[in-house]
């Protein structure tokens, strides 16, 4: 054996042990699956077009000057409040669900995904009484009566760009409750989709800050 041979050898050892560890990106990168790896990937991302456009927002409000008082559009914040507290909850359910997965509960998973599931449809419900009743008073995406065109611009975008990631999340749910109704489904598989709810969740509660608190 030569002498460059001899000093290679021990780093190809290396470089295989690396390859065939767990942390090594052989089988599974950062001793992650590749699963829950890709979701902390598409949220990340996510992150950023919602800071993006919540800092939109707020550069949009500061140099308007005036800005529409939200206790004379969102009259009574009894709904919004209920809708949050659900929406909410429903992480706790979304918690309880992988667990129940975690520890193979089948019937204590699925039950626990359908209650996740209901809470995210009150959730789109009340936010579609919402709109509803904000385009009956007048807003439009580029007007309102209330004469600030940004805050309704604002809003639409922002609650319905939520809202859109609400009903992505529900199908993505219905999906993993089937498969787990009929016992095709894994723990990682739930928490994986529970990653995508708990994200869901905690951004709407800066925008519910943003637009119905300050």
């Amino acid at each position: 054996m030569s002498t460059i041979e001899a000093t290679q050898h021990p780093l190809a050892a290396d470089q295989e042990a690396v390859l065939r560890s767990e942390w090594g990106g052989g089988r599974s990168p950062f001793a992650t699956p590749h699963a829950k790896l890709g979701m902390w990937i598409f949220l990340a991302s996510d992150v950023l077009v919602f800071a993006t456009l919540l800092t939109a927002y707020g550069v949009a409000r500061l140099k308007a000057g005036t800005w529409p008082d939200r206790t004379h559009i969102f009259e009574g914040l009894w709904l919004v409040t209920l809708m949050t507290f659900i929406l909410i909850s429903s992480s706790s359910t979304m918690a309880a669900a992988v667990g129940a997965a975690r520890r193979g509960d089948q019937k204590a998973a699925v039950r626990f995904l359908l209650l996740t599931i209901l809470g995210g449809l009150f959730f789109l419900g009340s936010q579609a009484f919402e709109w509803t009743s904000l385009i009956r008073e007048g807003a439009r995406l580029m007007s309102n009566p209330w004469g600030v065109p940004q805050f309704s611009a604002s809003f639409f975008v922002i609650t319905g760009f939520h809202g859109f990631h609400v009903l992505t999340g529900l199908i993505y749910l219905a999906v993993i409750t089937l498969n787990a109704m009929r016992g095709r489904y894994s723990g990682l598989g739930v928490e994986v989709a529970g990653l995508y709810w708990h994200f869901v969740d905690l951004v709407w509660v800066f925008i519910f800050t943003l637009f119905y608190l300050i």
